[in-house]
């Protein structure tokens, strides 16, 4: 009997396993965080042999608590999005670590690039400005600068993959046979998709001269893929894929046009389903695809990127030592009534949503002799709820909507102090719901759905409810200062970084 879905959710800084019930309930998990190799400023880059030995070991884990391979009926795959692998694919090996989303290398390409046709040359066809966050240039960066890269792709030996496609890959067998695939969702922020035809758009695969030999298949979000080959899952469908931010909309039980998620992770994203037809933006966001279950038309979404959320609080204790753990900030910024004037915007690799400001880096502006560690505690657990309303307003020009609501998940919704401080500044509710680990389960959704252990999306509304919710308790005159205030300091941060060229 097929008890559980399972999800690998392969996050920025960790990788996990998870085993959800039919009513979304957590049965089993198990987590493994990977190294962050940051080889010069800006540059990120993951180790992606390690990300794949990690899947293996969580999911063993999960599997030798006393589960079966033959209880799960299906496995969803979620993902760091844009991170861009290139492999030997007769033996398996990346031919360079990975570069992660937050990758800022290929800075001098976005402005070679934009140098004809300006910042939004692509974005009619791909949804998306030319910036440093997508994986077109990252691809083109590996083939251009790891020795041998170009002449083997062109032959036919490399292949290339955002992180689903490369765990994808190794599930179903890797050099024997790996199905070479990737879902709508990633392949939408690659800057290679046409949004409309939803294929690799031939005019975008030779203006960023990449071999399309190296291109995985596009499938729906929801379809089974092939079966597991790996001995802990011998024989078990992987049956979803979805990027970590459109499944985490998924998983929210955002399926109608105008609801609305935000997860606040490494970096924090908003996601506004916009229906069976892509929005175009005006106000700096990122038109891209929501999900497409089966043969079913797909749904798109606005969505407003943010690059640095809690990972600013990781920076605080990894970095400056101002916290042990990471959940001792909340504590410590309770210190203080208020930020005290202290404002940090942390443009560490640019500035995402709504600005596009590649050129920005991180500034702490308003420090004087009264403000102590509890300030700046406090001002980067804000600087999350600033960023946020920024592209709140963005996504309600672009859409001619008014949320009513916010559905908040991940990691940081755990943070009391910064909800209540998010629905101050938005003057709306802030809802977490029942069960936060919404980007697995979201996979999980689309896995079940297509394998029929689960039958409609009726069912995975049912499954959604509300923990707690937030409401606004700050004067209009307040939320104007502090907001104003807060675009003083984003407006300090611009060009610090002076191209090369």
């Amino acid at each position: 009997m097929n008890r559980y879905i399972g999800a690998i959710d392969q996050g920025t800084t960790s990788t996990r396993f998870i085993l959800f019930d039919e009513r979304g309930a957590i049965a089993a998990l198990a987590q493994r965080e990977h190294a962050q190799i940051y080889p010069q400023p800006g540059w990120v880059e993951h180790d992606a042999a390690e990300i794949w030995r990690n899947t293996q070991a969580v999911i063993e884990q999960v599997i030798a608590g006393g589960i079966r391979a033959t209880d799960i009926a299906a496995v969803g795959i979620t993902n760091q999005r844009e991170t861009t692998v290139l492999w030997d694919r007769n033996t398996g090996q990346p031919l360079h670590n990975a570069l992660v989303w937050q990758d800022t290398r290929t800075a001098d390409l976005v402005a070679e690039y934009a140098r004809v046709g300006g910042q939004d040359r692509f974005r009619a066809a791909t949804g998306l400005p030319l910036a440093t966050y997508f994986s077109a240039l990252k691809l083109k960066w590996l083939l251009d600068n790891v020795p041998g890269a170009r002449a083997k792709a062109q032959a036919g030996d490399v292949l290339f993959g955002t992180i689903d496609t490369w765990l994808l890959w190794n599930l179903t067998g890797g050099p024997a046979g790996g199905v070479h695939l990737t879902d709508v969702t990633n392949a939408s922020r690659t800057q290679l998709l046409d949004l409309e035809t939803l294929d690799w758009s031939d005019a975008l695969v030779e203006a960023f001269t990449i071999p399309r030999a190296v291109l995985p298949r596009i499938g729906a979000s929801s379809a089974s893929y092939g079966a597991a080959r790996i001995a802990a899952l011998r024989g078990v469908p992987i049956a979803g894929m979805l990027g970590d931010q459109q499944a985490a909309l998924v998983g929210q039980a955002c399926f109608e046009p105008g609801e609305a998620k935000n997860t606040y992770g490494t970096g924090c994203f908003m996601l506004l389903n916009t229906g069976t037809r892509p929005v175009p933006s005006s106000a700096g966001l990122i038109t891209t695809v929501a999900y497409q279950f089966g043969d079913e038309p797909p749904h798109y979404a606005l969505e407003g990127s943010i690059a640095i959320a809690g990972a600013l609080v990781q920076w605080l204790r990894d970095n400056l030592g101002l916290i042990a753990k990471s959940a001792e900030v909340e504590a410590l910024a309770r210190q203080v009534e208020d930020n005290g004037d202290v404002y940090f915007v942390p443009a560490f690799s640019g500035l995402f949503a709504p600005y596009w400001q590649d050129t920005a880096r991180g500034v702490l502006v308003g420090l004087t002799r009264y403000a102590n560690r509890a300030h700046i505690a406090r001002a980067a657990l804000e600087a999350t709820a600033y960023q946020t309303r920024d592209v709140l307003e963005a996504m309600e020009k672009d859409a001619r909507v008014t949320l009513t609501e916010l559905r908040v998940d991940g990691g940081m919704v755990a943070n009391e102090l910064l909800m209540q401080f998010q629905a101050d500044l938005l003057g709306v509710p802030v809802v977490r719901p029942r069960i936060t680990e919404t980007t697995a389960l979201g996979a999980a959704y689309a896995a079940g759905l297509a394998v029929g252990y689960w039958a409609n999306r009726a069912e995975l509304k049912r499954n959604w409810g509300v923990d707690k919710r937030w409401k606004p308790a700050m004067e209009e005159a307040e939320r104007a200062k502090l907001y104003g205030a807060w675009h003083k300091a984003v407006r300090r941060s611009f060009d610090w970084v002076e191209r090369s060229h």
